[in-house]
């Protein structure tokens, strides 16, 4: 009863605010999205992300072990292959020798300790700019897990930590954790994007990859982002058939979710802060209608404090320097 009880006593100076403070980050809560690209020596900026860069093979390398020395442990990987090699199937997402391929190998070859996670999906590597292959307008289930089964086990012979299948087919779990525990990939784990909404958020990473589906949209796939209870049961079916992490994504705009699935997941929750949610904050920043650094550690520090085991950031590089 007041005056017994002042709460603002424990606000005092920052001394005894950061004493008692509930929810701390660090530069091991981050893994940092990084974008591929084929050739050697190259660096292009993708204009709607400021700051973010589509590298090649051996300039990637260059920034893993610079984001190692920051602290950083963990990478999620895309690929932008060329259109020569896209095709319905999705075929070149299991070449051995393809740019994923290579990309695992060299970052563990460098960077041993480097947890890398690879982005399991057909879009980067079809024709039509989907996550799975196409059918009479349709995009197929089944068939699709098949081609998401072979690409998982070709990342796991790269090197690959774990694999990360964001393309929300049903099933898909079971069928990659089979498929890797069959060829003795028993160490490997799954971080299952288990509830990835349609979201408007994403504009940005698709110019980075340039996979934006060639017709109409990701709905019958990806979340109706209306739904709630709707993402707990696609978590609680993922951890069944063997997710070690599951994902939610987008971020800051779904921290409700995070929160509900951290309360029943018996996992590590991870994030995305995604490409939209990034932008927003470059743009408005690059006005002078916010300030860049402590907006970003506000959202980064909502996100753990929802229930964030891990944040997917693109601004990882950033916060890890300014919390250094």
């Amino acid at each position: 009863m007041f005056p017994l009880h002042r709460n603002r006593r424990l606000r005092t100076n920052d001394a005894i605010r950061s004493l008692v403070r509930e929810t701390t980050l660090s530069p091991t809560d981050f893994m940092f999205p990084m974008f591929v690209a084929e050739g050697k020596d190259v660096s292009i900026e993708i204009p709607s992300m400021p700051g973010i860069y589509r590298r090649s093979l051996d300039l990637t390398v260059k920034e893993v072990k610079e984001l190692w020395n920051l602290g950083i442990k963990a990478v999620n990987i895309y690929v932008k292959v060329s259109d020569n090699l896209k095709d319905n199937t999705g075929k070149e997402a299991w070449n051995k020798d393809g740019l994923m391929q290579q990309t695992i190998r060299a970052i563990k070859d460098a960077v041993p300790g480097m947890i890398v996670m690879p982005d399991v999906a057909l879009d980067p590597y079809s024709s039509y700019g989907h996550d799975g292959i196409v059918e009479n307008g349709q995009i197929l289930n089944d068939a699709t897990v098949d081609a998401l089964t072979r690409m998982s086990v070709s990342h796991a012979e790269a090197g690959a930590d774990f694999v990360a299948p964001s393309d929300m087919m049903d099933g898909r779990v079971l069928a990659i954790r089979k498929a890797l525990e069959e060829s003795g990939f028993h160490d490997v784990g799954i971080m299952s994007y288990s509830a990835k909404y349609a979201s408007s958020f994403y504009g940005p990473f698709r110019d980075a990859l340039d996979s934006a589906p060639g017709f109409g949209d990701k709905k019958t796939y990806q979340m109706d982002y209306a739904n709630r209870i709707e993402a707990i049961k696609e978590a609680l079916h993922d951890v069944e058939e063997g997710a070690d992490i599951v994902m939610v994504k987008p971020g800051i705009a779904y921290l409700d979710i995070v929160r509900e699935i951290k309360d029943t997941v018996n996992v590590p929750v991870a994030v995305y802060q995604v490409s939209g949610e990034y932008a927003m904050v470059k743009a408005a920043a690059e006005k002078g209608w916010l300030d860049h650094d402590k907006i970003m550690m506000e959202q980064l520090h909502c996100i753990k404090r929802a229930g964030a085991n891990i944040i997917s950031t693109y601004f990882a590089k950033e916060a890890a320097k300014l919390m250094q």
